[in-house]
């Protein structure tokens, strides 16, 4: 049983149909990587899967559970959350207040205690700066915060949009050091890339996405020695 799989998911913006039908699983301790051109669908899916975005047609499952038509906070307290696209930290609080918001469906104080030193163990710039204010830190902190705040909900599955959209190359590389030292943790991971030379790269398994349908499917090693991929994504 998949983790995660999405059936025939059909999604709408009146009278637009931004997904066509698409289908795809994602296994316990996995890496899985959505990736395609800008408006081809993949934000629209991640959306859809955490409630945010209702669908046509189709069927979510999570742990073999139909989550198709639960509230976004139902799904996140079952262990499934989102790091948005743009990051979209509260940047007039502090970090400490960014990392407890992420925790807010947590009651027991002890295990947020508990996550915030794991958090601050993995992301040791944060520990340094947790009183200052969230939005001026670099863009590769915010991004870094942002992750730190979807951990704080002790996820099984993280869902990853656009992680590396706007950092340098740099900190491109350390973002997605982050990602496999998260999923060498225990953390499924679904990520949607752009950059779909480093997603390939990390990826167990990996879907191309155009036009609202999937394309392709297959390994990451797969599609990254696919010379068809290579043309449309890689650069090749």
């Amino acid at each position: 049983m998949a983790l995660l799989e999405v059936k025939d998911l059909q999604v709408y913006y009146g009278v637009i149909q931004a997904l066509k039908g698409i289908s795809f699983k994602v296994e316990e301790g996995q890496i899985v990587t959505l990736i395609g051109a800008n408006g081809v669908g993949k934000t629209t899916t991640m959306q859809t899967i955490v409630g945010l975005i209702p669908s046509k047609a189709g069927s979510i499952f999570y742990e073999g559970k139909e989550i198709t038509k639960l509230p976004s906070h139902k799904i996140v307290n079952q262990g499934l959350t989102q790091v948005p696209e743009g990051r979209r930290i509260f940047q007039e609080l502090t970090v400490y207040d960014n990392l407890m918001l992420g925790a807010y469906l947590e009651k027991d104080m002890k295990k947020i205690k508990d996550r915030i030193e794991e958090v601050f163990d993995q992301f040791p710039i944060l520990k340094k700066r947790r009183t200052q204010i969230a939005g001026t830190l670099s863009g590769g902190e915010q991004q870094m915060l942002a992750m730190s705040r979807a951990l704080m909900a002790n996820p099984k599955l993280l869902m990853l949009d656009e992680p590396s959209m706007g950092l340098s190359p740099l900190l491109v590389n350390q973002v997605f050091d982050l990602i496999t030292d998260m999923n060498s943790r225990g953390i499924t991971i679904l990520l949607v890339e752009q950059n779909a030379e480093k997603a390939l790269a990390i990826a167990d398994q990996a879907y191309v996405l155009a036009n609202g349908m999937i394309t392709h499917s297959g390994t990451g090693a797969e599609l990254a020695g696919s010379e068809e991929i290579k043309k449309a994504y890689l650069g090749g």
